[in-house]
């Protein structure tokens, strides 16, 4: 596990809440449970900066003893196995929606990838600037196919409840591990800000953001079994 720092820990955790807030009201809207939904940039935003603080961790693990390459690969197949997971249980529930290459399955790529690019240190500014715009435009195309789903290119008629391709949120990641290494080389905060983290909320976002992975996995669930007992599907 990497160093931690209280900072992003509380950004990870409120960002977390936020995410399953999302989901929430995502999936009752589109079941026509309630009238509301929140706007797509709500929900880039929060996946964004999901995304780009993975980016930062990955730059904390590697400055851990004993936290080489076997363990981020390691670690990236746990998240894709869980990925799959929620992918047979979206198929179970909502197969014209499930869910192929969502955010768990993006973050267990971009973890195993991302260890490749730790080296370029500013260059990952660019790298992640040019993948992050030519995403937006590769998913402007469809093709017959479903085996570039998870580069950004989706098959024709494609529909989905969460999307997550290598193009374009991968440069997110790449800055993230740019701001890690700039930020918080060697396992060290660069720069002064004030200690809250006694901060009861604060502690609590702290505490959420620790178990990010637990929180996003349990709601899952949770949601599922709200919806049957509704008897929404």
């Amino acid at each position: 596990m990497e160093k931690r720092f209280w900072e992003i820990d509380a950004i990870r955790g409120f960002t977390i809440i936020n995410m399953v807030l999302f989901n929430y009201v995502f999936v009752l809207n589109f079941l026509g449970v309630i009238g509301f939904e929140f706007g797509i940039s709500y929900a880039i935003l929060i996946a964004g900066t999901f995304i780009f603080l993975s980016g930062i961790s990955q730059t904390l693990g590697r400055n851990m003893k004993n936290y080489g390459f076997k363990k981020f690969l390691k670690r990236g197949i746990e998240l894709l196995a869980w990925g799959l997971a929620i992918t047979l249980a979206t198929f179970a529930m909502f197969p014209d929606y499930f869910i192929m290459f969502g955010i768990l399955q993006f973050m267990g790529m971009s973890v195993i990838l991302g260890q490749f690019f730790h080296k370029f240190k500013e260059i990952n500014l660019v790298l992640g600037l040019v993948i992050f715009v030519s995403g937006f435009y590769l998913m402007s195309f469809s093709v017959n196919f479903p085996w570039l789903l998870w580069l950004g290119i989706p098959p024709e008629g494609f529909q989905t409840f969460d999307y997550f391709p290598i193009f374009p949120w991968f440069g997110l990641t790449l800055w993230g591990i740019y701001a890690g290494n700039e930020y918080y080389a060697k396992g060290k905060r660069s720069f002064k800000i004030p200690d809250v983290s006694k901060n009861p909320f604060v502690k609590v976002m702290s505490f959420l953001g620790r178990n990010s992975l637990k929180i996003y996995l349990l709601h899952q669930p949770v949601l599922a079994v709200f919806i049957l007992i509704l008897g929404l599907v």
